[in-house]
């Protein structure tokens, strides 16, 4: 079973964020970046699965030079080799273009299965693995909490609201969204580290997959939420002050 696991690097969590200049995106200069945690349960879900069934497992990341960090730690934890999509504006592209080349990229290899993370830390969408799938005129599911594989075939479970959960079958080749929490994250061995830097990671251009679509959707501005602060005056005897205050504090403010 060949398998492509989408990865993306993001700014480490907890990261002290600042607007940059123009307003467009954050300052990138001083953070740190580590792989996206929804795509680490998603490349976790695709070592177990070749560890089941055998084949390999190829990182797949779009990002500028830096994502070679995160490409080689996906590499240590077992995944075989990498494909990196070189490209620095990546602030410039909206869902579709990012989509779009990593369907690209990813339809060179003729893969069995796709997974991404339900979504990305940074930006949250959560659409980059449905687009994909829509491209590349793949079935798809989301919200995935566990994976059986068949003789071309998967049940998936996906996880629902309130407790629920779905049971689909579907063919392959198809695209999964993991959800986090479906396994324990493994850490990178020291022998996977030493191999990773064996491993071969195929560099590509945006021009080489027919190159960056027009942004149907544009990030105008990035900016930190103003902090406002709101005195009120309850008054009444002390019975109907707390009344109100209870009412404030389970309607307006939700707190109990």
């Amino acid at each position: 079973m060949k398998i492509i696991v989408a990865i993306k690097q993001v700014p480490v969590r907890d990261s002290q964020l600042k607007p940059e200049a123009g307003g467009r995106w954050i300052e990138e200069g001083d953070l740190s970046f580590e792989i996206n945690e929804p795509d680490a349960y998603a490349l976790e879900e695709a070592l177990q699965l070749k560890e089941k069934h055998g084949g390999e497992v190829i990182a797949l990341c779009l990002g500028p030079a830096r994502a070679s960090q995160t490409i080689r730690e996906a590499l240590a934890k077992g995944a075989d080799r990498a494909l990196h999509v070189e490209e620095e504006d990546t602030a410039g592209l909206d869902t579709l273009g990012v989509a779009a080349l990593l369907a690209e990229a990813a339809k060179r290899e003729s893969p069995d299965l796709i997974l991404t993370g339900l979504q990305s830390d940074d930006l949250g969408y959560g659409q980059t693995g449905v687009v994909m799938a829509e491209l590349l005129g793949l079935p798809h599911a989301t919200i995935i909490m566990q994976v059986e594989a068949g003789e071309g075939k998967l049940r998936v479970k996906r996880e629902l609201e309130d407790g629920w959960f779905q049971h689909v079958e579907m063919p392959l080749p198809a695209v999964l969204t993991i959800q986090s929490g479906i396994n324990k994250l493994r850490y990178a061995t020291l022998m996977g580290i030493k191999k990773a830097k064996t491993k071969e990671i195929k560099k590509l251009a945006a021009a080489d997959l027919g190159g960056k679509r027009a942004s149907a959707a544009v990030l105008e501005k990035v900016y930190a939420p103003q902090r406002t602060k709101q005195t009120q005056m309850i008054e009444g005897d002390a019975k109907t002050a707390a009344a109100k205050l209870v009412e404030k504090l389970r309607f307006e403010v939700r707190a109990i």
